[in-house]
């Protein structure tokens, strides 16, 4: 069979008008065209009805991970494969007269398999990520890095084969001679090297997911974490901006990470409003029996109001003089409302920790401060939430005589000067 091939070849050469004496060197280079050539067409073939093949049946298929296969060209790298086994197999009968070609081709193909084995598995592992991130409930967990890990390793032992077939030496041969070039490859794969520690960490103490709301004000990022992977993670800002930060940044650095706050079911509120002081002042029977119209406040003023009066009626308080006895301040009925109007509210959660108090007066007069969780965390939502509750809240100020401090505007000083 071998020596009937070769005489065809042979004939070939001499149809195009080669000589005996030229047949010797150009004979196996034609041996090497032709299976080049064949190697091509096997490919082109075998891609064609493997693909087709595997199309008819990923479409029949009911489950979702081979159209994924599909997608990433699986089918159609390991049709490869065939090409390659053709040629070996046909080189090994060619070639049998020149060893050194032989050896030649032989290598070419087991560096070709090495080489596509590296792509199948490239498919595969872009696989389990596409699959991975399509699951809801795993959506979350950053394997990205793990990925990228398994593909590094991948392309490193590939390399490690191709070089080892090429100079024909033990895999081990040549693993050996890279110690002397560990801290040089520790050095320039540094970045990788700390970015899988630190995502290993992150994983494990679930620090960080994809979709987080994250605060990194050292590297100016406000936003949700969109991407996780060996070297960088990466979050779109609220403005739209894009922050690449270096994995291992989440874990030297210190990050605000505001996933607590949509687990837990309520988004805080706490912000204060300056009560001028000049404005408070006990209350006097006009103003308690204009509070009193308050639906919110009027059952606690004729409750309080009583009190206070059985109280000082019992000892004996000399009510002329304001600062006798207890009396309510228009400062403390304002506080009161609040409190009675937060509650209210059907965006508040009452089951979270709340409070109306004051906090230390300073040059801009009395802080109210108002400390409520909102139901509400969605960012638009939450905001338009909390400004219709200080909208109301400053408006509602005047009816209580009080004042809510500011700094001299210029209409201020014009008003003195007149």
């Amino acid at each position: 069979m071998r020596h009937k091939i070769i005489d065809f070849l042979k004939d070939i050469l001499f149809h195009f008008g080669v000589v005996e004496k030229f047949m010797t060197f150009l004979l196996p280079i034609f041996i090497l065209i032709l299976l080049l050539l064949l190697g091509f067409v096997v490919n082109f073939i075998s891609k064609e009805v493997v693909v087709r093949i595997a199309t008819k049946v990923v479409k029949k298929s009911k489950v979702t991970w081979d159209d994924v296969l599909l997608e990433q060209r699986f089918f159609r790298r390991i049709s490869f494969y065939i090409g390659a086994i053709v040629v070996y197999q046909i080189s090994s009968l060619v070639l049998v007269e020149y060893p050194h070609l032989l050896g030649f081709a032989k290598t070419a193909c087991l560096i070709y398999v090495v080489f596509v084995s590296l792509l199948v598995i490239n498919a595969i592992l872009n696989t389990l990520d596409a699959i991975h991130f399509s699951i809801s409930h795993t959506k979350q967990t950053p394997v990205k890095g793990y990925i990228q890990v398994a593909k590094i390793l991948s392309y490193f032992a590939g390399g490690i084969l191709i070089v080892s077939i090429a100079l024909n030496k033990s895999p081990l041969y040549i693993l050996g001679g890279l110690g002397a070039l560990t801290a040089l490859l520790l050095l320039i794969f540094k970045d990788p090297i700390l970015g899988l520690a630190s995502g290993i960490q992150l994983s494990a103490n679930d620090m960080l997911r994809i979709g987080d709301w994250i605060e990194m004000s050292k590297y100016g990022a406000d936003g949700e974490v969109t991407e996780i992977n060996i070297t960088t993670v990466k979050i779109q800002n609220w403005d739209k901006t894009i922050s690449t930060i270096p994995t291992y940044a989440f874990v030297s650095d210190s990050f605000k990470n505001w996933r607590g706050m949509e687990e837990s079911g309520g988004r805080r509120i706490k912000r204060s409003v300056d009560i001028d002081l000049s404005t408070i002042k006990f209350c006097n029977e006009e103003m308690l029996n204009r509070f009193q119209k308050i639906h919110l406040i009027a059952d606690y003023i004729k409750t309080i109001k009583k009190e206070f009066d059985q109280r000082n009626k019992e000892q004996f308080v000399d009510l002329s003089i304001p600062v006798n006895g207890v009396r309510l301040t228009n400062i403390g009925c304002f506080r009161v409302y609040v409190e009675e109007y937060m509650k209210s509210l059907p965006d508040i959660n009452l089951e979270m920790r709340h409070a109306v108090r004051q906090l230390a007066p300073n040059k801009n007069g009395l802080p109210i401060e108002i400390y409520f969780f909102s139901k509400v965390i969605k960012w638009e939502e939450y905001e338009a939430v909390q400004s219709d509750i200080f909208d109301h809240i400053l408006a509602i100020v005047p009816y209580f005589d009080l004042k809510v401090f500011q700094d001299p505007t210029g209409n201020d000083f014009r008003e003195l000067k007149k």
